[in-house]
């Protein structure tokens, strides 16, 4: 199967690999903590990733730069689930890390994904207009 466009993305398989590397931390932790905690941090995780292509499927940019917000906002409750997790010490200092570095390069790609996208606030999106001659 051939791939999309948004699976090409660096900063889409960053995104992928943040929410794989998550999945497999909470599912070693015990019941109570992967209800609370972990199923929190798994959809957040997955989240960064589905907005990225939602966005990336959509038909203006416009919209593909108001799902990387969502993107944004997904990364940053991300970070906010590790801190918990971190602070109830449900994570080895090596799952801390390598998590720590995940994020720390995720998020400076993730803006500059977003001032990447199409024309300037402003500017016309001529691509729903655009025919192929």
């Amino acid at each position: 199967m051939a791939r999309s466009q948004f699976e090409n993305l660096q900063v889409y398989r960053l995104a992928e690999q943040l929410a794989d590397a998550v999945w497999n931390v909470v599912k070693t932790w015990p019941v109570l903590e992967q209800r609370t905690i972990g199923v929190q941090l798994i959809r957040s995780s997955d989240s960064i990733g589905a907005n990225i292509a939602e966005g990336a499927g959509r038909g203006t940019f416009q919209d593909n730069r108001r799902f990387v917000r969502i993107a944004r906002g997904s990364l940053y409750e991300t970070k906010h689930w590790l801190r918990r997790a971190f602070a109830r010490q449900l994570l080895t200092s090596e799952e801390t890390s390598s998590l720590k570095a995940i994020v720390d390069e995720l998020s400076p790609r993730l803006n500059g994904y977003l001032k990447s996208i199409g024309p300037k606030e402003g500017e016309i999106d001529i691509r729903p207009f655009a025919t192929d001659h």
